[in-house]
């Protein structure tokens, strides 16, 4: 059977590498939320965009007030 100090000492190191890990498990959790919320961002940001495109589509042909001047 092991010795006491000796199972003091692995329990010890178990208890060290749990609680690196909660505290990792903690900052990836805050990483993930910080990404959802970016990820919502962006979506609401490209619905604005959409909403703001014209109803003709990017496919469509430019009308005249789009087209450059000959001399550019």
């Amino acid at each position: 059977m092991e010795k006491p100090d000796i199972i003091d000492h692995r329990l010890t190191e178990l208890e060290i590498k749990t609680s690196f890990n909660e505290d990792l498990l903690e900052q990836l959790n805050q990483t993930v939320f910080r990404q959802q919320e970016q990820i919502e961002a962006l979506i609401r940001e490209v619905r604005e965009l959409r909403r703001q495109q014209p109803d003709n589509g990017p496919g469509a042909t430019p009308g005249l007030r789009d087209e450059l001047p000959p001399h550019y």
